[in-house]
């Protein structure tokens, strides 16, 4: 049972280790993510169906690069750091400033995260932006699913009634635009499955490997652009 429980997906082990409320920090954090995550899908529609560029890798490895240029800068300042506790500098790698041990280890999730990346620009080209936000809304129940069959995890009947709410009112919110088309929402469905398995390998993989949130990060970039 002890080894079911530390297995649990972040997105709902974190709400029930939480042992305080949200702090100030904390909610500048989720509305800056909010933000960014709104103008994210808005440029990406914007760039592959409004202006039809019709090369979605090629954004996504833009993405990448600012993201591994931005992550650098933090590093290179201290603002941050890519590991949970520190190490001995002699075992960093200089091309990855991690050591690459780890970076190896990260594999599985590297190529989750890549592909993960890579349906959801195809989700975000194929659907307008309210199908998808509505689509989308059901990586939650993905995500739920993913977790009971790899760590057998059940959630309580308060948890799935509150997803089974958001899910419904995502539905609601999205009902003009609804316009049935298969191979769309069988993209959309994909990247909700993609999402999901990489959150799992962030638990199974991430948080054995002795690097931070963002270390996981440039990990990912690193061995998605190699």
């Amino acid at each position: 049972m002890a080894d079911q429980k530390d297995e649990k997906l972040p997105v709902f082990s974190s709400l029930k280790d939480s042992p305080s409320a949200m702090t100030k920090k904390g909610a500048y954090a989720a509305v800056s993510y909010m933000v960014s995550a709104v103008l994210l899908v808005l440029f990406n529609k914007a760039a592959l169906s409004s202006y039809r560029f019709p090369y979605a890798n090629v954004i996504t490895l833009f993405q990448m690069i600012s993201s591994l240029a931005l992550l650098y800068a933090l590093k290179l300042w201290k603002i941050i750091s890519f590991t949970v506790e520190p190490q001995n500098n002699t075992n960093k790698n200089p091309a990855t400033l991690i050591p690459l041990k780890t970076l190896v280890y990260t594999l599985p999730l590297a190529i989750s995260y890549l592909l993960y990346m890579l349906v959801t620009m195809e989700s975000v080209r194929v659907v307008s932006v309210p199908m998808y936000t509505t689509l989308r809304r059901t990586t939650v129940a993905f995500t739920m699913i993913v977790e009971y069959f790899l760590s057998g995890n059940k959630h309580s009947y308060s948890v799935i009634g509150s997803v089974g709410i958001i899910v419904f009112g995502a539905f609601i919110a999205g009902a003009r635009d609804l316009s049935f088309d298969a191979y769309s929402y069988a993209v959309v469905f994909v990247a909700n499955i993609c999402t999901a398995v990489y959150l799992a390998s962030i638990a199974r993989i991430g948080k054995s490997s002795g690097l931070s949130t963002f270390g996981l990060m440039w990990s990912n970039g690193a061995s998605s652009l190699h």
